[in-house]
Parts: structure tokens; sequence; C-alpha cells
């Protein structure tokens, strides 16, 4: 029965912590002595892989070393900056509980770090509901590459083109969809004009049911 799975990206799609990444990435680039706006954040850094974003931000390519440094400082800021914030998405929890009474497998494809990843965790109980988490460091192809998602469909035995995505991000969207997935788009991070390769955009998870994930296929 349609959806085999669900999966699921993380930043701004289970917590609507876009926000606090823009805060972080900003304090960043000013002391690197850098201008940033928010338009240069949604085109060139949500929803990539770091490796990719600091090799974009320093316009070379950076060693292992200094991306896992400015990657720990960048995330470190996030954290600080985002804890006391910290929830999930409106609906988010009803949502994961009506897929796992109906047995629906589900997993995570994001872009983010295994730090980042339990910090969430923590602060927001849901990791029961997920049987697999495909994150930056299994992956050699970042978003938009479909790499991500193919390899979340294999993780719980799901064929990709029987999967729904959920996403907020452009890369993100073009990625589940190249992987042959229906996207569910939220509206947290881009308006609903940004992310209309989607086919169903929504502002939160009191808008979506599984009966309307079955009507896509």
């Amino acid at each position: 029965m349609f959806p085999e799975a669900v999966i699921f990206d993380l930043d701004g799609t289970l917590i609507d912590n876009n926000a606090y990444h823009i805060e972080a990435w900003k304090t960043f680039y000013d002391k690197i002595g850098k201008p940033f706006s928010k338009q240069e954040y949604m085109q060139h850094i949500n929803g990539r892989i770091n490796r990719d974003i600091f090799n974009y931000v320093f316009n070379t390519t950076l060693s292992p070393g200094q991306i896992e440094s400015y990657s720990d400082e960048k995330e470190a800021l996030y954290r600080q900056l985002y804890k006391p914030h910290i929830r999930p998405v409106t609906g988010l929890i009803d949502f994961l509980e009506e897929l796992e009474k109906e047995k629906i497998p589900k997993a995570i494809a994001t872009s983010g770090l295994a730090t980042n990843i339990n910090f969430m965790f923590e602060n927001v109980p849901i990791r029961n509901h997920f049987l697999n988490i495909i994150d930056a460091s299994q992956i050699t192809q970042g978003k938009p590459h479909p790499e991500i998602f193919l390899k979340a469909a294999l993780s719980v035995n799901a064929v990709p083109s029987r999967c729904v995505a959920f996403e907020d991000s452009v890369a993100g969207i073009r990625s589940a969809k190249s992987a042959g997935m229906k996207v569910v788009a939220l509206t947290t991070t881009h308006i609903a004009e940004d992310v209309h390769e989607a086919d169903i955009i929504i502002k939160d998870y009191t808008e979506i049911s599984l009966a309307k994930l079955r009507g896509m296929k």
C-alpha cells in the first residue's frame, strides 16, 4: 500500500529552526569579515551539506580538518541560540503517531551533523518513530543530488518511487524528486511560490494526513 515509507528532512521540516541557523551564519560571516544576506542563505546554504557550504563560503577547497573546525564553530552557535526555543513543527507528533498506527516505516534524510541530530532528539523526544537516519556523514553527494533519499529508502526496504518525502528547501525537494519520490513541502523556510516543484505544499502538519498521502500516488 502507498506509501511504502515516509522520509523526512530535519531542519525546517521536523523543527522550525532555520531562523536560528541564519542568525548563527550571520555571526559566523561577521567573524570572517564577509557580508551576509538571507537571500544568499536560501540560494547557497539551506539544505546543503557543510562540506559544500564552507567550500562555497571561502571560495576554495578546504581540508577535511578545516571544514570540521568551521562546522563545529557554526553549529555550536546554532545550538546555543536555538536551545531555549526548540520544539517540533506544529502537528508533527500527531502525524507521526498516525503513521505509526498504520505501521508506515519512517526515516530521516538530513544534510545535518550527528551533533545537531542528537541535540534535536534530546529536546524533542521523537527518536523512536524513525527506523533509520541518513546524515551528511553517510553520503558523498549532497542535496540536490538524490543520493541521500535513495539511501534513506533503501534503509527501510522501500522502493523510492513509492515513498513520500517531506522537505522545506528547494535543494531538498529536487533531491527527493530526482530520487523518484512524491514530495510534500513545508513553508517554514520558503514562501509557497519558491517550493512549487513539490506535489503538496503545507504550512505545518495540521494540513496533512495519511489519507492525503495515499491520494498522491
